[in-house]
């Protein structure tokens, strides 16, 4: 039997036409509810009454929400770090629910070989426990975020002939 995904309950979208006013992205939408639980609270009073708003996926760009015609929030505007937005730092959740960065899931396949992150997801999700709507700065499913931390740290844990370090 096949377990459902979070990214059934939260799909990825683009949010309009709409683009980053510093670089010009286009924005992935994200509810009003996303910038509510995670903007510092003397950011909150900023939040317009719009339910849709826009998250910049531009690493390197220091805006995180805006919508147009509106003043954007920037990294410093939030309560989390934003992992989409600092790659270099393992430390940052890849996943928000469940609490997996980059360096828990690499110390797991140092440990054993390889990582249960997005079964022990999947399962959670199947347990109705995931609120990435709520936990993940990007509004959405984390999976993709945590199969491509899975996939980094697997590569990086592997030498030549496909032996582990």
């Amino acid at each position: 039997m096949q377990t459902a995904s979070c990214c059934e309950f939260h799909p990825p979208t683009v949010c309009g036409p709409a683009q980053c006013p510093a670089c010009g992205t286009l924005g992935k939408p994200v509810k009003r509810i996303t910038l509510g639980a995670l903007l510092k609270p003397e950011a909150r009073s900023r939040i317009p009454l719009q339910e849709e708003f826009c998250f910049c996926r531009m690493a390197t760009c220091e805006i995180v929400y805006f919508r147009e015609g509106e003043a954007p929030f920037r990294k410093d505007d939030l309560g989390v770090r934003v992992g989409l937005k600092e790659p270099q730092d393992p430390t940052v959740p890849v996943c928000y629910c469940f609490g997996w960065t980059p360096q828990k899931i690499r110390a797991e396949i140092e440990a054993t070989g390889q990582s249960t992150a997005i079964e022990q997801i999947k399962a959670q999700v199947k347990a109705s426990n995931c609120y990435c709507e709520v936990t993940n700065p990007q509004g959405s499913c984390c999976l993709g975020n945590v199969a491509k931390a899975v996939q980094e740290a697997l590569a990086a844990t592997r030498v030549k002939g496909g032996e582990r370090r």
